[in-house]
Parts: C-alpha cells; structure tokens; sequence
C-alpha cells in the first residue's frame, strides 16, 4: 500500500491506495499555501494518520505543471511551492520518495485504468470546467511532454471567429495563459457563459443555460449550438493528431450527459477516423479522479 494525494488551493486530499481499484480516502485538510515546511508537514501528518510506511514513496496529484527537465513546478494556487523544484524539496523534507503528477495527467490515467479507457491503448482524457484541459495516456503511462506540457489542448490561439449555424461573430477573447483567441477562453464553464452573453446580451450560469436547453429554450440552444462548433473542431483536430481511441470527459460540463452527446457526435463528425461507436463520453469517475490517478501513478512504481 502507498499514501496518495489529490493537492488543490482550497484542500489537502489524501487516501491509502491497496490496489487501482481499492483506494480509500482519508480525511482532508486545508492546503497550507504560504509556508513550504507546514505543506510538507501536512502531507507527513496525513500519511502517518494513516498508517503508511514512513520509508516508501508517496503520489501527489496537484494543480500544476511541473518540467520534466529542470524539476520546477508552476503553480500560481499554491504560492509556497511556485517555482520550487517539488519533488526534490518534498523528498529531502519528507525522507522518502515522492512522485508529482499534473492533476489533469492523473485525472486521464485514472480513467485509462480504472475507468472508461480501460482496454484502451491510447487515451485523451478532458477537463471541460472552469478551464479546458486534458491529459494523454499511452499504453498505461501518462506522456508529460516536454517543459511538462501535453494535452493542452485548450490553449493556443485557434479559437473560431465564427461558429454556429447561422454562423455568428465571436470576439476573439484574452485567455489566462496570456494569449487570445484560446479554445478556454470560451469552451470553460464561464466561456459557455461569456458567449450567452455575448449572443443574447443576458448573463446567465452555465448551469442555467444547460438547464434552459434541457428545457427546449431557444436561445440557450442557440448558444449551445455555437459553443459546441468552436468547442468540437480543436477537440477532433488534437484526436487526429493523437489518434486517441476513447476521450472521456471530466470537469462541472461534463455533468451534463446531454451536452457531452451532443460534442461526441460533432466531433465524430470531424475526424478522419469514421466510427459509430461513442468516442467522446462522460468520465466513468465522478468522484476524486485525480485522488485515484495517483494512486495508480503511486502503485505503478512499486516493486513486482
């Protein structure tokens, strides 16, 4: 057994992982975001609660990227690790090996092992909530890329100008990342909402305006109809280049089956391998993905 940990800004989330499919999650604490010894010593407290070896290593999934070359992690969230080389910091601190892991990277290998990409070779996993992300697993492992970045689909300035049907101008939105024009920008939850308004001059939560859908209204349909043009091309434009065989779908939107159908037969639609068979799904896990997918990272590393 290892202990595990799903980090954010808010919580410290932490379980004890028997096996991919026996991961028990322990009680959480507040994330300390301003001193690096009481980060650590949170981790160090929880693991201990719990019961795990004190010489083996343990899994942190985190709201972060890490590069895979210099060790250094940006994570704007959490102030007390932004730019530290994490894993080196919380090895020497914590006395035992420690793996770190991107959130969303874990999010994807937790639905390749354990959930809906199981048996699959290649998986894209996606996060539509409030940003656009993703994670990409080959053959079990998760692909970190170069700098720490891969299935960052969700930015880059490619965004549609025009989408809908009739088509409708779209203002080319600043994204967080520092670019305009990005698929987050207008695919996230609050780009679901900014193109409501920008549509009908009325602001309304993505929740509402799902829901107003669900409900036949015209003009939350008119608005799913263009995010789901501006959202579908960028998605089946990285399946192509991947050549993912599944891409379940993870985040606050992916709540609405309705809507993830709807995505699935646009972007079916759109890439160059034909299938009738659902490609882009509801993630099979609803609850702590990111806690599991460390886990899994965690076990996968234990001697045979």
């Amino acid at each position: 057994m290892i202990a595990c940990f799903d980090i954010g800004g808010s919580a410290i989330k932490g379980a004890i992982a028997y096996s991919p499919e026996d991961i028990r999650p322990l009680p959480k604490v507040q994330t300390p975001l301003h001193d690096f010894d009481l980060f650590a010593l949170a981790i160090e407290r929880i693991a201990a609660e719990a019961g795990a070896d004190p010489t083996r290593l343990i899994a942190i999934s985190i709201a972060g990227v890490i590069d895979s070359e210099t060790g250094i992690i940006t994570c704007a969230n959490i102030p007390c690790i932004d730019g530290r080389r994490l894993v080196a910091d919380l090895s020497e601190k914590l006395r035992r090996p420690v793996l770190v892991a991107n959130d969303a990277d874990c999010f994807a290998l937790s639905e390749a092992v354990v959930g809906a990409g199981r048996d699959h070779r290649i998986v894209f996993g996606v996060i539509l909530g409030t940003g656009v992300g993703g994670g990409l697993v080959i053959n079990g492992k998760i692909h970190e890329g170069t700098g720490g970045f891969a299935g960052e689909w969700g930015h880059g300035p490619v965004s549609a100008t025009l989408a809908g049907n009739p088509p409708v101008s779209i203002p080319r939105y600043a994204c967080g990342c520092g670019q305009i024009g990005c698929v987050d920008a207008v695919g996230a939850a609050r780009g679901m909402e900014r193109l409501h308004a920008h549509i009908h001059g009325k602001l309304l939560a993505s929740t509402e305006i799902i829901a107003a859908w669900d409900a036949g209204d015209e003009a939350a349909a008119r608005t799913i109809d263009v995010y789901i043009d501006v959202v579908s091309g960028p998605l089946a434009m990285t399946i192509n280049i991947v050549g993912a065989s599944i891409v379940p779908v993870g985040g606050g939107l992916a709540n609405s089956h309705s809507l993830i159908s709807r995505l699935d037969e646009a972007v079916r639609a759109r890439i160059l391998r034909r299938t009738d068979k659902p490609l882009v799904i509801p993630a099979e896990l609803k609850i702590e993905p990111g806690l599991i997918g460390a886990g899994v990272l965690g076990l996968m590393e234990l001697p045979k």
